[in-house]
């Protein structure tokens, strides 16, 4: 197995670089303190063609891949997760267009998430359905050649900026899961409106607002795949964006410790830089042993993703780097802030805002309580090959 880059990816890897520190690292504290979404790292991010890193190429993006975005967005969360989460918004309401879409949709949406023309939201998440995705309340009732949809959705990152939503609804209520089914809805459709902007505690550039749908009536030629049958591409899309979700974990854990090994190499206590203090050594060496686990972990889950394996199958290599990434990312903040003591308790630190944002990635995209039962289900079921 090679675990170097080939030329393509170190490209990838050093323009991302170059665009992180002179474009993103200068804006972090800004981002996060204002909680406005940073239109200008955008702007290069599109002049750059990273918005398109997972696009295929027939449809005008560069065709790295999931492994492309993941290598990008870990650079940018070394020191802004809310960028990196910009970055994976390029994917993630993209996915259920591109498992279920017919040509025409990967066309328009595919082709103008690449451009930078169109941003995209994912709608899944309600009140009482995030984890239990197969509770959902949203219909959409056909009449005619046409669905309305009624529902509210929660928790929706990017909604205020989409142009687009991709909405898992109920088409058959009674069916369970099996009645599922997925739409994209353009903004400005009648019967389409967000809601108010939420606080959040971290990630603060990228806006969570709610997706409220009153008899909002849509052409059949907005549904993604067939009727029924979307349970399938909900949960390939959710599988297939783990792996970026465990980028973003793994970038900001690197971005904590790497800060956090310079302030010790000058800050000194007891005569000498804290650094050489054997104790704070070792948890140094357990992290590092960790980012680097998290890292083959989510490359492999990436490839994986790349090869067209994220259905159940496979769904135990993703959830197990996204798991083990996200959980690493609050464990690296929380000692990064030990790390610097009082300092890294005061805003004049980046540590507080790591700490603050490493919490939503054990949240989204399934809890990491999710994903221990999608893999331990997995092992039950046979699917681990080394069982």
């Amino acid at each position: 197995m090679n675990f170097n880059f080939n030329e393509e990816q170190q490209a990838i890897v050093d323009l991302a670089r170059r665009i992180a520190k002179k474009h993103v690292a200068p804006r972090a504290a800004e981002i996060d303190e204002t909680g406005e979404f940073p239109y200008d790292i955008y702007d290069v991010c599109k002049d750059a063609g990273l918005l398109g890193l997972a696009v295929p190429e027939k449809y005008g993006g560069m065709g790295a891949g999931t492994l492309g975005l993941v290598l990008a967005v870990e650079e940018f969360a070394k020191y802004c997760c809310a960028s990196g989460l910009m970055l994976l918004l390029t994917r993630l309401p993209l996915a259920p267009i591109m498992y279920g879409g017919n040509e025409e949709q990967k066309q328009k949406y595919a082709g103008g998430i690449a451009s930078g023309e169109l941003m995209g939201a994912y709608c899944l998440s309600e009140p009482d359905a995030g984890s239990d995705a197969a509770n959902i309340q949203t219909r959409a009732v056909k009449k005619g050649d046409k669905y309305v949809i009624n529902g509210t959705k929660c928790w929706i990152s990017g909604a205020a900026l989409a142009d687009f939503y991709t909405v898992a609804v109920k088409t058959d209520p009674q069916a369970g899961y099996k009645g599922m089914s997925v739409f994209v809805v353009d903004k400005g459709t009648p019967g389409v409106s967000v809601g108010k902007k939420e606080k959040k505690m971290g990630v603060k550039g990228v806006p969570v607002n709610q997706v409220i749908f009153e008899d909002c009536e849509v052409p059949a030629s907005c549904m993604l795949g067939e009727e029924n049958k979307g349970f399938n591409i909900i949960m390939k899309t959710l599988n297939s964006v783990r792996p970026v979700v465990a980028a973003r974990a793994i970038g900001l854990a690197q971005g904590a410790i790497g800060y956090s090994v310079e302030y010790m190499r000058t800050r000194k206590a007891f005569g000498q830089p804290i650094i050489n203090f054997q104790g704070l050594q070792w948890m140094l060496a357990d992290i590092a042993m960790q980012i680097d686990a998290a890292r083959l972990l989510t490359y492999r889950a990436a490839a994986t993703v790349d090869e067209g394996k994220a259905g159940k199958e496979t769904a135990h290599i993703l959830s197990m780097a996204k798991c083990f990434a996200t959980d690493l990312s609050v464990k690296a903040a929380t000692d990064a802030v030990q790390f610097l003591g009082a300092a890294g308790y005061m805003e004049e630190y980046p540590m507080e805002r790591f700490y603050r944002d490493a919490k939503q990635l054990q949240i989204v995209e399934g809890t990491s309580q999710i994903q221990r039962n999608i893999i331990a289900r997995n092992i039950i079921d046979g699917y681990l090959s080394w069982l």
